[in-house]
């Protein structure tokens, strides 16, 4: 067996079909187009058509299969319509990346009750609400698929000024690990992807002059992280052959930041 081969079985995704929920931002269409790449037709959804159309013709354009579904993250309804088109057109739900988000640089004492709530909205009910609708999807058509929920390193390392975020993706890891246990036996894995520093929308805000000088001196590598260096890690989870023993893991992506102490 060629390398090339070797790698397509335990890579492929060929006839699978991924959902990115978050797929219009950076991260999220990075994450799309490796899955698209590895073969997988690729739904992008969330609310900005124009950043979704573009995605959709980069992953086309590569010789991929991709298509925009416009969708709110935390509206189950619009979830549960995404599974009504898939069913329609004989698909299932072979790969669900949760990763939409949002943060915000208020410092604690001056958190109100609406962004608060805006960022557990988003960061932890929309994970929530996808799991319900698309594990149902999963479990009545006895799909044995991958959940891949995007935490953070902040998620166990707490950060400054990044507190309601830090404990929306607390939360989400913990849902991951329980629901890994959940659904194991049914073959619903589950497991978590927590980035380190990835410029993005979500938190250019934070990344003033001094923070990023503060970042570099705690990460070994010197750099941010790229969104295509996401790839690896979402494809060993997502690989029904390469990742079929592993559910309930965090795996983090940051450069060395979590190793650093002094």
């Amino acid at each position: 067996m060629s390398s090339a081969s070797y790698l397509q079985k335990l890579f492929g995704l060929d006839g699978k079909t991924a959902i990115v929920i978050g797929g219009t931002g950076v991260l999220g269409g990075a994450i799309a187009e490796s899955l698209a790449s590895a073969g997988a037709y690729t739904f992008i959804v969330g609310r900005n058509e124009s950043n979704g159309a573009e995605i959709v013709k980069t992953i086309e354009a590569a010789g991929g299969q991709a298509e925009f579904f416009k969708a709110d993250a935390t509206t189950r309804n619009d979830l549960e319509k995404l599974v009504e088109h898939l069913k329609s057109n004989d698909r299932q739900c072979d790969v669900l990346i949760n990763g939409a988000g949002v943060n915000s640089p208020t410092p604690f004492l001056e958190i109100e009750d609406d962004e608060w709530d805006r960022i557990m909205n988003i960061n932890l009910r929309g994970v929530r609400v996808a799991c319900q609708v698309f594990a149902k999807f999963m479990l009545d058509s006895g799909t044995q698929g991958s959940i891949i929920n995007v935490a953070s390193l902040s998620a166990m390392i707490p950060l400054s000024r990044v507190f309601t975020y830090s404990a929306s993706k607390a939360a989400v890891l913990n849902l991951t690990q329980n629901l890994a246990r959940e659904w194991a036996t049914d073959g619903i894995r589950v497991n978590a992807i927590s980035p380190g520093f990835f410029p993005a929308e979500q938190n250019r805000k934070v990344l003033t002059e001094e923070r990023v000088s503060s970042i570099m001196t705690h990460t070994p590598m010197q750099r941010f992280g790229t969104p295509e260096e996401l790839a690896g890690a979402i494809l060993l989870m997502a690989a029904p052959r390469a990742g079929s023993f592993l559910t309930g893991h965090n795996m983090v992506v940051d450069g060395g930041f979590s190793s650093m102490t002094i």
